[in-house]
Parts: C-alpha cells; sequence; structure tokens
C-alpha cells in the first residue's frame, strides 16, 4: 500500500464532509422555504378570512339600518367587538365613507379617521392590504357597504401580523421535525455511501489514485509482457495493449467476463478456480503463448487475479527447428554406430583372411542404404522432405518402430518446404509417440502416406498406438491439448492444425487399419506461400 501525502484526507472521508454539507444546505434551505411558504399560506388565510367577516358585517341589515342612525356607535360598537371576537379577528371598524370611525377595539379611536387606504371600496370594490395602523401592522380587507345600490358605510376588518407569526411559530416544531427526520436519513445515507467508497477505494487519498492510475498505466504500457487483471466477478478491470495484441482481444474488453473472449479453456478455469498457474503453453491463433495466472489479494482478501501472457512463437519455431537438427543428429548417431559395428566386421573379416567374404558383407550394407535413399529420392522430390523421412527412417529404426513410406510426391507442391517439414515431421512424431504407448505384443508401425501435385496435397499418417477415444476426438486439436499430463504437450498438433488452417486446408482425425489413428491432412486448391514464410 502506498504512504498517504501529508494532509491528504481519504476520498472517502472527502465524500462524506461533502454530502453532510449538502445535505445540511438542502435540509437548511428547505426549512426556510417552508417558513416562508406557510407564512405566506397564512397571510393569504388571513385576508381570506378577513375578507369574509367584512362581507358578513356588511351584508347584515342591522348594519345597513344603523349606519343610517344619528348615533351609529351605540349600537355598531358593542355588535362590531362581539363579532370581532367570535371570528377571532383583531379589529371590526365601521366607518363613513369619508372614513371617520364608528367602531374600534379602542375606544378612545372612534371619531378618528381610519389609518390606511380604502382603495375602491367607496365606489363599491373590495379592498385588501397589509398596512401598519394603529394596531400594528396587519393584514386588512375593506368591503364598502351598499344600501339602495348606494355606498352607505364601509366596514374593515384585519388581523395583525404579529398574531399570524405566533401561529408561525406555533407550525415550526412539526417542520423542524420534519426537517430533522429529513436531517438524519440524509446523514445516514451518506455515511452509508462513505462506508462503501471508502471499503472500494482502500482509504486512498484522491492524489493517492491518481498516481497508482497514473503509475499503473504507465508500467501496464513499459513491460514486454502481456498483463490482464481481472476482479473477483471474472471481468476484465485492466489490461495493457500487449496483452491486447497477443490475446487478439477487441478494444472494448474491459469490463467484459473472461469466458466471452475466446482465451484457452484452462487459463478461463484457472482464474474461474482461483488457481495458481504457472507457464503453461497454449496455441492462439497463429502464435505460440505462454501463460500464468494467479489470484490477487488486497488485505488478505482476494480481490481478482493477474494474469501475464508472454510470445513463444519465435522461440517455439527456433525449438521445432533444433528438435529437428536433434532428430537428424541422433539419427547420425545411430546411422555412425551402426557403420562402426559395420567397419569393425569387415575389418574383423580382413583380419582373419576372408576378403570375399568381406567385401560381400560391405557391398550389401551399401546396397541397402542407397536403396533406401534412393527409394526415398525417386518418391519425394522435395528434398527437404526426403532428408527429413530419410532421419525419421534411422529414428524409427533405432527406437525399434516399423516405418512405411508409401505414395509419392513431387518437388512443386502448393505450400513451402518449411511448412511441408512441419505438417509431416509433427504428425510423424506424433505418431511415434503415441506407439512408443502400446503393449509389448503389438508391433510399432507408422505409415505415412503421401500424394499430391502443383494444387494439391494429401498427407496420411497411420499408427499402431492406442488410437484416440471418440469423445476426445472434437477436442485433440484444441490449443495445447495432450493424451499425457506432461507439461508441454500437445502444441505439436495445434501447430500443424494452425498451418492447414492458413492454407484452407482441413485436418481430419479417424481410425487407422493399423489399430491406431489416423492423421489425414487434405490442401486442396490451396495457394503457395512465399518461400520462408513463417507458419
Amino acid at each position: 500500500m502506498t504512504r498517504r501525502a501529508d494532509g491528504e484526507s481519504p476520498v472517502a472521508r472527502q465524500i462524506l464532509l461533502l454530502q453532510v454539507g449538502v445535505v445540511v444546505v438542502l435540509v437548511v434551505t428547505a426549512v426556510a422555504l417552508a417558513a416562508w411558504d406557510t407564512r405566506r399560506d397564512l397571510r393569504d388565510a388571513a385576508r381570506e378570512q378577513a375578507t369574509a367577516v367584512a362581507r358578513s358585517v356588511a351584508d347584515s341589515p342591522f348594519v345597513r339600518q344603523e349606519v343610517r342612525a344619528s348615533d351609529p356607535t351605540a349600537e355598531l360598537q358593542p355588535f362590531a367587538e362581539e363579532v370581532r371576537r367570535d371570528t377571532g379577528t383583531d379589529f371590526v371598524v365601521v366607518m363613513s365613507t369619508d372614513r371617520v370611525r364608528w367602531t374600534h377595539p379602542d375606544p378612545t379611536q372612534i371619531g378618528r379617521t381610519f389609518v390606511g387606504e380604502v382603495g375602491d371600496a367607496p365606489g363599491g370594490a373590495v379592498f385588501t392590504q397589509v398596512y401598519a395602523g394603529t394596531l400594528g401592522p396587519s393584514v386588512r380587507a375593506v368591503v364598502p357597504v351598499v344600501d339602495d345600490g348606494t355606498v352607505v358605510a364601509l366596514v374593515a376588518v384585519g388581523i395583525t401580523v404579529d398574531r399570524l407569526d405566533q401561529r408561525l411559530v406555533e407550525d415550526l416544531p412539526g417542520i423542524g421535525l420534519a426537517a430533522g427526520a429529513t436531517l438524519l436519513a440524509g446523514l445516514l445515507g451518506a455515511w452509508l455511501i462513505a462506508r462503501r467508497l471508502r471499503r472500494q477505494t482502500h482509504g486512498l487519498g484522491e492524489r493517492e489514485i491518481t498516481r497508482m492510475y497514473e503509475y499503473y498505466r504507465a508500467v501496464l504500457g513499459a513491460v514486454r509482457e502481456g498483463l490482464l487483471l481481472v476482479d473477483s466477478d471474472q471481468r476484465v478491470a485492466l489490461v495493457n495493449e500487449e496483452a491486447t495484441r497477443l490475446l487478439a482481444l477487441p478494444d472494448d474488453v474491459e469490463g467484459r467476463s473472461l469466458a466471452e473472449l475466446g482465451l484457452p479453456p484452462g487459463l478461463v478455469a484457472a482464474v474461474q478456480d482461483r488457481d495458481t498457474v504457472a507457464d503453461q503453453t497454449f496455441v492462439l491463433g497463429s502464435q505460440v503463448l505462454v501463460l500464468s495466472t494467479s489470484p490477487a489479494y488486497w488485505d488478505q482478501a482476494e480481490v481478482g487475479a493477474v494474469v501475464t501472457v508472454r510470445d513463444r512463437t519465435e522461440l517455439q519455431a527456433v525449438t521445432g527447428e533444433l528438435a529437428l537438427v536433434r532428430g537428424l543428429t541422433d539419427s547420425l548417431r545411430a546411422q555412425n554406430h551402426e557403420a562402426a559395428n559395420r567397419l569393425h566386421t569387415i575389418v574383423s573379416l580382413v583380419e582373419m583372411g576372408r576378403p570375399e567374404q568381406a567385401v560381400e558383407f560391405a557391398t550389401a550394407e551399401l546396397q541397402v542404404a542407397q536403396d533406401l535413399a534412393d527409394e526415398l529420392v525417386s518418391a519425394v522430390e522435395e528434398p527437404v522432405l526426403a532428408a527429413l523421412l530419410l532421419g525419421k527412417t534411422a529414428q524409427a529404426a533405432e527406437r525399434g518402430i516399423q516405418l512405411d513410406i508409401e505414395g509419392e510426391l513431387p518437388a512443386d507442391l502448393p505450400v513451402s518446404p518449411r511448412d511441408l517439414v512441419t505438417l509431416v515431421g509433427n504428425l510423424v512424431d506424433n505418431a511415434f509417440d503415441a506407439v512408443a504407448d502400446t503393449r509389448s505384443d503389438r508391433p510399432q508401425r507408422v505409415r505415412v502416406g503421401l500424394a499430391g501435385d502443383a494444387r494439391h496435397l494429401r498427407v496420411e499418417v497411420d499408427d499402431s498406438g492406442p488410437g484416440i477415444p471418440e469423445a476426445d476426438r472434437e477436442h485433440v486439436l484444441d490449443r495445447g491439448w495432450s493424451s499425457k499430463a506432461d507439461a508441454g504437450r500437445g502444441l505439436g498438433l495445434a501447430i500443424v492444425a494452425q498451418v492447414v488452417s492458413h492454407h484452407g486446408g482441413e485436418l481430419r482425425v479417424a481410425d487407422s487399419p493399423l489399430g491406431g489413428a489416423r492423421f489425414t491432412v487434405a490442401l486442396d486448391e490451396a495457394t503457395p506461400r512465399p518461400a520462408g514464410a513463417a507458419s
């Protein structure tokens, strides 16, 4: 784990503080808006109440009658006060059209001019406003008293703002309780999010995350090996360009499941089973790759897997050529051993005074070797393939295997000599390995059948080995498949399949008349490759 920079807080803590600040601001704003909305609703309700009370008083026949009396105050003052008390308003004022009060909660204000505006009330309209009168700021409504179509008086009803503010204060506990519940829910949600984020970011700060991302990206791009990081759900979390190239991955590989990328089944199974796989060789497309996988841990908890990929294509080609040279060397060594034995026999015959028998013996041995070489050269005009088969004949003789070569091949073939050696050499080696597993009472036989011309090639390799079960034939050409458990086995057939596929041919597996398996390569209407091209 990297060391956190001085003064740097984890991203989760910063997000928590930011969310707490946002929640507090939102709740405070919501409370302020709720209070303002409640205050507005209270004033609207007070205006409607004042208007309704004023209309009721103005429409009263008693009021219309008393406003025409010589002393309206005598009867209207008790009436107005009773209405004020019953309706919960703060004042009910009945006045003349020239705004002289006839009633008022404060008797000393009777006879004085009404403080405030009356608007269009003298003309028969209803007028409302918020105005600071003798009782302080109030929401008031002024309604005309109409008798026989004539405005004979005015009625003003008001509710003080102090009373409305008192009602608002009474509503604040409910608003505060709702705000507190909202704030608590918001803080709890922020804490849960921060906890999850802290777990996912491992408590790192933003500069640490940025630095790790930049450095890891730089490292992934600089290493010569392919790196593939898989999360705990077997989805690709990170991949470098080398892995994308070697594994032929799509551009949108990140976030996709490992099982849908066409990777070797053994590798996918190892990642899914949380196994550690070291340096397993697979054939993928035209490349021979070495793949390794191991689980990835953070604080003793498994978080996924790391897959490394190395290109072994050129090394495999060199190794194949080296194996061919070694095979030829072993064949020459075996021939040299046999030649030494025959030479000692000839010298001994001469020393024994039997030169005629020595000459006869030497001539016969030379004739056998020459006949074999002449037979191969005459049947196989391609010199590289003829040399390979001659070496395989000596190798078979050394291992006690009967190798039969049938058919003919011209020099002009639809494949390059290198591809031809790859095809025949790997198939014959596979047959040699197969007959080595046969029982001691069964003959060890391998047959190579050759046929072709400038446009066609057909190679059949039969063996007397144990054969390939029907259930395994569909997997026999898979990457790295082998009937044996030895590491590195199974690449020969996969390489043969690559060459055949490259030339648009067909590779079939069937039962052999010899008792083992028959591998048939058919290249029809193939296009010859440039000489020296890689297979």
